[in-house]
């Protein structure tokens, strides 16, 4: 049965993709810790991230790390916190948070968002790409 990650890649479930390529797609997690959450996701469905060829692994961090640095740009953060800890969909995705302290990358933070709100702040990130040539 296909992950709800892959039914969002597909189009059959709505999602507001900020980055999208033959290997990967980058969309707004509908529970952010806060605004510009992102999930980096491959598009074959690999359940644990250590079992992603390496080359996927490289191409997923470099995603991550174009990402990074538009929200950096976006949201005028200290830091871009990284994390996979995959346990709610058995399909590997990356968080990227957008964190000033410690505290702003606790998953206790995550609530649902309004759809609007996740299309405005992916706008704002695949424009802040744009700026950078991506």
């Amino acid at each position: 049965m296909a992950t709800i990650f892959s039914r969002i890649i597909a189009g059959e479930l709505p999602g507001h993709f900020i980055w999208r390529d033959e290997q990967a797609v980058a969309i707004m997690t509908i529970a952010p810790i806060c605004a510009g959450h992102v999930l980096v996701i491959p598009v074959e469905e690999i359940d644990h991230w250590d079992d992603m060829p390496q080359a996927l692994a490289n191409h997923c961090l470099s995603v991550a790390r174009a990402i990074s640095k538009a929200q950096k740009a976006v949201y005028d953060c200290q830091r871009v916190s990284l994390q996979i800890v995959g346990l709610e969909v058995p399909h590997t995705h990356l968080h990227l948070v957008p964190i000033n302290r410690m505290e702003d990358a606790n998953f206790a933070n995550a609530a649902p968002a309004d759809g609007q709100d996740l299309a405005r702040e992916a706008e704002r990130l695949r424009a802040e790409l744009g700026t950078q040539g991506l």
